[in-house]
């Protein structure tokens, strides 16, 4: 393990910073379309479901990222106004914060670290957040990349160097990544050469573990053990 000093601790998203939970996708997507033609609302959700599919496959097995109108499209499905927000509604208690991120993320900011977010994400910067400004979180972050603004996911390399960058730091070194998934997170930020955290409480689903599992640093239980954490590699 490299003696770099620390200087920034990137965050993982879902599973990570907010609460992990089971998603019945089919279930939100047919809540939404029942507001897009209620007629054909099974034929329209079945779509949407095979859309979202397609585009999280190609996540994992390419690195390339999509959008939700992406999504959309590929469906030959339009997104009315009422439905996005239904959609957004039923996303709306999948988007807790975990109980310690908040302090957590004031703790390393008071200890002198930048806090970045990274986020294989369809949706967009507004909707992102948000949901941080609701949970007290946006004005802790000195930077964050959603893969929906650019042509990467994780665990491309880009998408990492893009996070690094976005919080002023030029070394991947000096970079800690804390996430859930050993496919994404921890072997995408190891081959760029940062720090890993590993924090093994999501259910990842089968259709989206890649082909290599990385090797963390550490591997913790709660955000709040990273201050912690950090201090002994400076020791």
């Amino acid at each position: 393990m490299t003696n770099t000093k620390i200087e920034a601790v990137l965050f993982d998203w879902g599973g990570t910073l907010a609460t992990w939970h089971d998603i019945d996708l089919y279930a939100v997507w047919r809540s939404v379309a029942e507001l897009i033609d209620d007629a054909r609302a099974d034929e329209l959700a079945a779509r949407l479901v095979e859309a979202e599919r397609s585009v999280w496959t190609r996540c994992r097995d390419e690195h390339r990222s999509s959008t939700l109108e992406e999504v959309c499209l590929l469906a030959e499905v339009v997104m009315t106004p009422a439905a996005l927000a239904e959609y957004e509604r039923q996303w709306h208690p999948h988007t807790e914060l975990e109980p310690d991120a908040l302090s957590t993320l004031r703790d390393l900011r008071e200890g002198g670290y930048k806090v970045g977010v990274l986020s294989n994400t369809l949706w967009s910067r507004r909707r992102h957040e948000e949901i941080f400004a609701r949970d007290g979180v946006l004005e802790l972050l000195d930077g964050a990349v959603y893969t929906s603004e650019i042509p990467y996911t994780k665990p491309h390399p880009e998408a990492f160097l893009a996070a690094m960058r976005a919080v002023g730091v030029s070394e991947p070194g000096q970079c800690l990544f804390v996430g859930d998934r050993l496919f994404d997170d921890v072997w995408g930020a190891k081959n760029v050469g940062m720090r890993t955290a590993h924090i093994p409480h999501s259910a990842i689903p089968r259709d989206q573990i890649g082909h290599t599992e990385g090797e963390p640093d550490a591997t913790i239980q709660r955000l709040s053990e990273l201050p912690a954490l950090i201090d002994t590699w400076a020791a």
